[in-house]
């Protein structure tokens, strides 16, 4: 079982002091993974229902073998294995800004998504994910303008709650059209949110997008002994 409470890796970052530590729930008797941007909780082993959805949701609807996916935001790493363990699923692009949160898949650091790093279809690329789309490059160093079947995204809390300021104009109509060109036809942009259905962005969605739709994932919450919900939204190009 190992220590109650285990630092496994910290570092300063432009967006703050980042951090992975590892504990043991004596209630739940079960191994807790959480990641603090300074004092804030951003993630945990607890919850991550709505990090799988964001990937099932995102892939479901799309049609055909061979598909090329992009997760912005590496996190914990769920995303991302589920993506993987979709067998239409041709080659992974991960694009996250903090190089150590790589290091923590590669070093196999979080026994859940074991086998992320080494699967031949991943590919992590340390990149600022809204400036790559700010810039028009996109996602693949070596193809720059690369169009994707898919883009499943998880950095901010929500698109009203962004972790810097320079995040912001992703969430507007240029934002999300500047997404979209990096994006097949039919192509999908799915989105994890911390809070319930937006009208305003939702809004937002339909202009750029021919459909959208925000789906409440809802999932128990041992801490507080209740059910919490986040919301994936859904935009078909």
């Amino acid at each position: 079982m190992g220590a109650r409470f285990e630092e496994l890796a910290w570092r300063e970052t432009p967006i703050g002091e980042i951090s992975l530590r590892r504990r043991r729930d004596p209630s739940l008797d079960v191994d807790v993974y959480e990641v603090k941007l300074d004092d804030e909780f951003l993630m945990s082993s607890l919850f991550p229902v709505a990090e799988i959805e964001l990937a099932r949701l995102g892939l479901a609807t799309l049609e055909g073998d061979a598909l090329d996916v992009v997760v912005g935001g590496l996190g914990l790493g769920y995303t991302a294995r589920t993506a993987l363990e979709d067998p239409r699923v041709r080659s992974l692009v991960v694009v996250e800004a903090i190089e150590d949160v790589i290091d923590w898949h590669r070093r196999d650091l979080l026994p859940f998504t074991a086998g992320l790093a080494t699967d031949p279809r991943t590919r992590f690329v340390r990149a600022d994910f809204f400036a790559a789309v700010a810039g028009g490059s996109g996602f693949d160093p070596d193809a720059p303008g690369r169009r994707f079947h898919a883009v499943l995204l998880d950095v901010d809390h929500s698109p009203r709650q962004v972790l810097h300021p320079s995040h912001a104009d992703f969430y507007t109509v240029a934002g999300l059209r500047r997404l979209a060109d990096l994006l097949h036809h039919d192509g999908v942009f799915a989105l994890w949110s911390n809070d319930p259905p937006d009208p305003a962005f939702q809004r937002v969605l339909t202009e750029v997008f021919p459909t959208s739709v925000a789906h409440v994932v809802r999932f128990p919450n041992p801490l507080q002994g209740r059910e919490s919900a986040n919301t994936v939204y859904v935009a078909r190009h």
